[in-house]
């Protein structure tokens, strides 16, 4: 394991979220959107201002993409009860397609847009049971594409767009899994997963204090690897292509969920984090969580895919 880096980790505004998550960097807009899970929101934040704007929502949104202008534009909102168009300069919603799943037992978690625009979104189980899955919409139309999780989270494609990353959070592991561009499949047999990353469960150390936290958000560099947000490990991790270690960033905060990479040359880490159900002491000894983090890298970002309707 590399040493940890050394790296100015700052917030980017001192506005905390209940539950941030999902972080992209609008590629035209040049801004920062993300959402508050817990507090049913849509965030807006241009570098320089003092606090986010934020778009009211009527449940959860587990995730968000960017639509191409000419899908409409604005963004994607993934949100419990359905797929949402939003409508960033009036606010205004449509509904695209209901939920595939039981609503009253499920909800939308992480998702993103492959390089042809469909999305791909998994689901997280309210009982933390194997029964989440991943989805393509394309078309108007839900297809499931995998399933036997319990935390559908991690969601990256290789720059090439050949491999597709995928983890399950409460399994602490991450998938690395073949990805056909063109006809936008992976391989539907769980034999074809092949485990990218592999991280010790809580209760299998010796001592809680070991604990380096289990694989949330996630996004992938212009050199291939792969910048993981370690829940309640306090740190992120960057893996080279071939699942090695090659960065260990510790952060202020217990709850990491996000990262993206932004700004106008795509070197500026931005990483979501949460505060909800976290202990008051917890709390008092760290007034960044919830907070959106963020620090300087040297290998830059990809461009955010967007989403064609």
């Amino acid at each position: 394991m590399p040493q940890a880096s050394a790296v100015l980790v700052e917030p980017a505004f001192s506005v905390p979220a209940r539950l941030g998550e999902s972080p992209l960097w609008h590629p035209t807009e040049q801004c920062l959107y993300y959402v508050d899970i817990a507090a049913h929101r849509v965030m807006r934040w241009h570098p320089g201002d003092v606090a986010p704007e934020a778009f009211e929502l009527d449940g959860e949104p587990g995730c968000i993409a960017v639509v191409a202008d000419t899908s409409g534009g604005g963004l994607l909102a993934a949100q419990r009860n359905g797929l949402w168009h939003l409508d960033t300069r009036t606010g205004q919603r449509r509904l695209l397609a209901p939920p595939p799943f039981d609503p009253a037992r499920q909800r939308f978690n992480d998702g993103k847009p492959d390089a042809l625009g469909r999305m791909w979104v998994g689901t997280i189980d309210d009982a933390r049971q194997p029964e989440a899955a991943l989805y393509r919409f394309e078309a108007g139309q839900f297809t499931r594409m995998a399933g036997g999780i319990s935390n559908s989270n991690g969601l990256a494609w290789s720059p090439d767009q050949k491999t597709l990353y995928w983890a399950d959070t409460k399994g602490h592991v991450i998938y690395r899994l073949p990805f056909d561009l063109a006809l936008g499949s992976i391989a539907s047999d769980e034999s074809a997963r092949q485990v990218y990353a592999q991280f010790e469960p809580r209760q299998a150390l010796a001592s809680p204090g070991l604990y380096g936290g289990r694989p949330d958000g996630a996004a992938v560099d212009s050199q291939g690897c792969y910048w993981v947000a370690m829940y309640e490990g306090a740190r992120l991790l960057r893996l080279s292509p071939a699942g090695e270690v090659l960065q260990v960033v510790p952060l202020p905060v217990q709850c990491p969920t996000m990262p993206c990479l932004g700004d106008a040359d795509l070197r500026t880490l931005y990483v979501t984090t949460a505060c909800e159900g976290r202990s008051a002491e917890e709390l008092a000894s760290q007034p960044w969580a919830g907070c959106v983090l963020k620090f300087r890298v040297d290998v830059p970002g990809l461009p955010a895919r967007q989403v064609r309707l």
